[in-house]
């Protein structure tokens, strides 16, 4: 197609595809994957392929920009890079000099967050995160703290071996490619699909059979799978006893100290019941025959095992299928019927491989041997407010089956798996002028790591690792902006967003979040002071910059896709990647555009950051990529893993390589080190992985560890909450915290049930992201826009058919928060107590360069303004919408009710138009036909 191909990653989405650029003169003139690329094997969705047209957009910044108007007009001047990058130093110098904690820095989708977090942390302030805790935390949180690793960047199926997968909630748009090129292979081979989900699109319509289950009941239908598992015996006790503490003894006195928690000996060994001596000794003890039943008196406290817990919470009659059917949509028949098909796989049609391993124990297995149901979730049953949990019941089942880490089931990608003892605890400790004491995300052990004062007040912005959300590990980005125009707990000096479009769809209460951002207080002056954005788009948060920071886009510049954040690996393979500038970032006319990354590393040089800064005032690195290469995390630890080492020899660890980019270029762009065969399962205790990992220096020494079927971190919340224990929550948030930090996987009912009054608001809404789009990034694409110019709002048929409408027709979608008029479409593949559309479609007029008239303005919409970002408890208290554990926004909470309207001229609300800072007629337009 041209005279060059230059091999680089997409950034179309999440999945990092590898991609061949076709360039001729410096223009790219096609995009297809690369065959040779572990991810997609050449493989490119219709995303990846349009990604010329999102290189080319007429919405690209062309320079930094001044606002000359009121926030959200879009009025912009452009001002040259030296004066940029000088007002926004004279904007954060005084912040870091005198408090740190004022500068609130939050970003988007970005995958660079190991220098991002890095960067804030040597700022000093502890108000940092990206936007994960928008997005899907629940599914990270509950799977490390659960199995030391999660769904999606973290573990996969065994697809070339299960024979039944089970999908829960997962949409098109996350990890599309690798997921469908699996789907064809299962289907293919004759495995078994299902797929539990409200909407049936994309995966749960290639499913061989689709549950339409109602929206956040998702853990109480896997708790009734338990329940009937536990019922008919049919779960692996040799995988529990071996693998998970199933056999550890838990404190159940409610006047020890240690209610809740694992008791341990004075070496803090866990403890199991000899069955055959009749007393507590080490679980590790060789050739222990311990107890999985039964109650024990240990001296002054009473104990029980694990599994008994288990049983006595599962086996109750509350989770039988008839009983959850009424509040799942699903009937207790296919129910039974799941669980039977579920048992029949799992203990009927076991894997086993002849391959050879030893234990963390010193044992010898001759063969690995596992069974072949595998399971993959996503947003969609995380994005609750009682997300969490469902997640972790979720590994509950998987763990009960012995399908982790095992031929046939799920399977962890490293740098994971990884326990939570490995993980840093949140740092939060602010001393004005100075790095912050740590890492500012993290993982509580228990009541003592909250980021509060002796007083209780929170010490972050977003009110993370609080009592309110305490294990909030990826963070808060949803409640940033409410809080800080409300001051609580304190105000913030400057708002620092990269790529987070907090004006538009990456908020709650969508017009609120724009008021807010503008908001003045009686002196006239922004109750934010400064907001500085970075992005390559002219996107609707861009209006509300003061001081704008273009970025490049993915096909100009350097991006490192790390080990040490969110890498590409495989089960089989640790594999990291890198994006280069297959073309120049040029800009005619005007001051021109640079990598965020390289600018951000500037910043810190000019603000004499530790790390940034050398002694001798000069910047300690030059830009992105000499950060890439010479940047060390920790001795021999850099953001690349491949060819390290003064000759390029080391992988892993080594030191830094000066060619190291190069090689990357000259291999694709990618690096690759392959699990030796006899590590390739049952991570968490083979001894030959173990090494393996230590060797690529994801561990500095081996650790083994076992799953927590009960989980203590969550023990010690629960028991600070019944009044146990030197750290105690406020009085109101109590409750809530009891039945949100249960130890073992509970459901209960999202807190907008009972809030929103089910007979005024009977429809649940939601929203999925559309195969062709991702985030906000392609509905602006030229070439995406043509599968979704504007999204209605889909309607089951028997509302359809009560409420009388036809096609064409519009409807008032009300929720207790807020109304919006919108285009309605019937849909009979869908639960009929749910409404939903594709997210991200709908745009505010003059964004992303789009004209007055586009649809995508005048007949698209978003659910966002629909859904509070705070609401008022039963005691009067204002709390986040989202989970209480880890602070997810609960967007998939909404409860709605619909009503026919005459057609309007377009979609409300009608935002008013932002000006575009960009002049869309002067961009390339011209087409790679």
């Amino acid at each position: 197609m041209a005279s060059q191909i230059r091999k680089t990653t997409c950034y179309m989405c999440a999945c990092r595809c590898g991609i061949d650029v076709h360039v001729d003169e410096g223009r790219v003139r096609h995009i297809e994957g690369n065959r040779d690329h572990p991810v997609n094997r050449g493989v490119l969705c219709a995303k990846g392929a349009a990604g010329i047209r999102q290189h080319l957009s007429p919405a690209r910044l062309q320079g930094p920009l001044l606002r000359t108007g009121p926030r959200g007009s879009g009025e912009f001047r452009e001002i040259p890079w030296s004066e940029a990058l000088a007002l926004a130093t004279d904007w954060l110098a005084p912040v870091r000099a005198e408090h740190p904690e004022r500068l609130a820095f939050f970003t988007g989708r970005d995958q660079s967050q190991a220098l991002t977090g890095w960067w804030a942390q040597q700022f000093g302030t502890p108000n940092y995160a990206a936007h994960g805790g928008f997005c899907s935390v629940n599914m990270a949180a509950a799977g490390i703290y659960t199995m030391g690793g999660a769904f999606w960047e973290f573990g996969a199926p065994d697809w070339e071996r299960t024979e039944l997968l089970l999908l829960f909630g997962v949409a098109e748009d996350h990890d599309s490619n690798p997921l469908k090129i699996n789907l064809g292979r299962l289907k293919a081979r004759g495995a078994r699909i299902v797929s539990i989900n409200p909407v049936r699109t994309g995966y749960s319509a290639i499913a061989d059979q689709w549950i339409g289950i109602t929206p956040g009941t998702d853990g109480l239908l896997i708790l009734s799978l338990v329940h009937l598992l536990l019922a008919a015996g049919r779960i692996d006790l040799e995988y529990l006893l071996a693998w998970t503490n199933a056999a550890h003894l838990v404190d159940r006195d409610p006047a020890s100290p240690g209610y809740g928690t694992i008791l341990r000996d004075d070496r803090g060994r866990p403890l199991a019941w000899d069955r055959e001596h009749r007393r507590a000794v080490p679980a590790e003890t060789p050739g222990l025959k311990p107890a999985l039943s039964g109650g024990y008196n240990l001296g002054p406290t009473h104990a029980r095992p694990v599994f008994q817990l288990i049983a006595d919470t599962y086996l109750d009659p509350s989770l039988a299928p008839e009983a959850v059917a009424p509040a799942c949509g699903v009937p207790a028949d296919t129910i039974r019927r799941l669980a039977a098909e579920i048992a029949a796989v799992a203990f009927e049609r076991p894997i086993t491989l002849d391959r050879p391993w030893t234990d963390f124990r010193g044992r010898r297995h001759a063969t690995m041997t596992g069974r072949p149901v595998a399971m993959h979730a996503m947003r969609g049953i995380s994005a609750h407010a009682n997300g969490f949990q469902t997640c972790r019941a979720l590994h509950l089942l998987q763990l009960l089956l012995g399908t982790v880490e095992t031929p046939g089931g799920f399977r962890f990608e490293p740098p994971y798996p990884k326990p939570v003892a490995l993980h840093p605890k949140p740092h939060h400790k602010v001393t004005p002028g100075y790095p912050l004491d740590g890492p500012p995300l993290g993982y509580p052990r228990g009541p003592e790591d909250l980021a509060i004062d002796a007083d209780g007040r929170p010490k972050r912005i977003d009110k993370a690792f609080t009592w309110e959300a305490p294990l909030a590990v990826h963070g808060m980005l949803h409640t940033v902006i409410a809080n800080a125009v409300a001051r609580d707990p304190y105000p913030i000096e400057v708002l620092f967003l990269y790529m987070a479009n907090m004006a538009w769809n990456s908020a709650m209460n969508t017009a609120g979040t724009m008021e807010m951002l503008s908001r003045t207080d009686a002196s006239g002056s922004h109750v934010i002071p400064r907001i500085i954005v970075a992005d390559s788009y002219s996107s609707e948060i861009v209006a509300f910059a003061d001081l704008v920071l273009p970025d490049t886009t993915y096909l100009e510049r350097h991006d490192c896709i790390s080990l040490l954040d969110r890498p590409i690996s495989e089960p089989d393979a640790a594999t990291d990647s890198i994006r280069w500038p297959v073309v120049e970032p040029e800009r005619p006319g005007h001051e021109g555009v640079r990598g965020f990354q390289s600018v951000l590393l500037d910043l810190g040089h000019r603000l004499n950051l530790p790390g940034m800064a050398a002694p001798d005032g000069t910047p300690m690195y030059e830009d992105y990529v000499d950060y890439m290469i010479r940047h060390q995390r920790r001795p021999g630890i850099g953001p690349l893993a491949g060819w390290r080492g003064a000759d390029g020899s080391a992988e892993g660890r080594g030191a830094p390589n000066p060619g190291q980019v190069a090689r990357y270029i000259e291999n694709g762009g990618f690096w690759t080190a392959h699990v030796p065969a006899d590590a390739a399962f049952f991570k968490p205790w083979n001894v030959a992985y173990q090494q393996w990992a230590v060797r690529m220096g994801f561990y500095d020494t081996p650790a083994p560890y076992v799953f927590e079927l009960w989980s203590e971190p969550l023990a010690r919340f629960q028991a600070a909450a019944l009044g146990i224990g030197p750290h105690q929550p406020p009085d109101h948030l109590r409750g809530r915290l009891a039945r949100a930090m249960a130890p073992l996987p509970v459901w209960y009912p999202p807190d907008a049930d009972a809030i929103a009054d089910p007979e005024a608001f009977p429809l649940h809404a939601i929203t999925q992201r559309p195969a062709a789009m991702y985030h906000s990034w392609g509905s602006q694409n030229a070439w995406l826009r043509q599968i979704h110019g504007d999204n209605p709002l889909y309607v089951p048929g028997p509302v359809w058919d009560a409420l009388g409408f036809q096609p064409g027709d519009w409807a008032d979608v009300v929720s207790p928060h807020a109304r919006i008029t919108v285009p309605v479409a019937r849909m009979d593949a869908l639960n009929p107590a749910t409404v939903w559309t594709w997210n991200a479609v709908g745009k505010r007029p003059g964004a992303w360069a789009l004209s007055p008239g586009a649809p995508e303005a005048t007949r698209g919409f978003l659910l966002n303004h629909l859904i509070p970002d705070h609401r008022t408890d039963a005691a009067g208290h204002r709390v986040a919408n989202a989970d209480p554990v880890t602070g997810q926004a609960a967007w998939y909470d909404l409860r709605v009710r619909l009503e026919r309207v005459p057609a309007p001229a377009r979609s409300q609300p009608a935002i008013p138009a932002q000006r575009s800072p960009v002049d869309a007629t002067a961009s390339d337009t011209t087409s790679s036909r």
